[in-house]
């Protein structure tokens, strides 16, 4: 279960990583997946591609320094962030359903994958 649960959260981080970079490389694109129409779009996607760009390294980093029981709290720390998002998209046009099935589903992996990590 802990390697499982290792997998998923390392492919979370690389996976985040993508999305940065995405919001850097392709913003319209990247601003309509994230679910947020936004006039000011640049700064937005740059904003958004660097702080996903952190959000997969930084873990990555502890999990190198600390190991998996660490990592797995860093991880639920993290939830935070696409509990956030999803809070802004329903408050800025967006639907609950993108919302939920988004960022309250990369909430809840971070949540499960780091709740295994640091309690196994």
């Amino acid at each position: 279960m802990v390697i499982a649960a290792l997998v998923v959260a390392i492919l979370g981080c690389l996976f985040i990583l993508f999305i940065g970079a995405r919001f850097l490389i392709a913003p319209t694109i990247a601003t309509a997946g994230f679910g947020v129409a936004d006039d000011r779009r640049r700064a937005f996607t740059s904003i958004k591609g660097v702080r996903d760009i952190t959000s997969g390294i930084v873990p990555l980093v502890v999990l190198l320094v600390a190991g998996p029981h660490v990592f797995g709290w860093a991880l639920v720390a993290a939830a935070i962030t696409p509990i956030g998002d999803a809070v802004i998209v329903i408050t800025n046009g967006g639907t609950l359903r993108h919302a939920l099935s988004v960022h309250g589903a990369t909430a809840l992996v971070l949540v499960i994958a780091g709740g295994i990590l640091a309690l196994g």
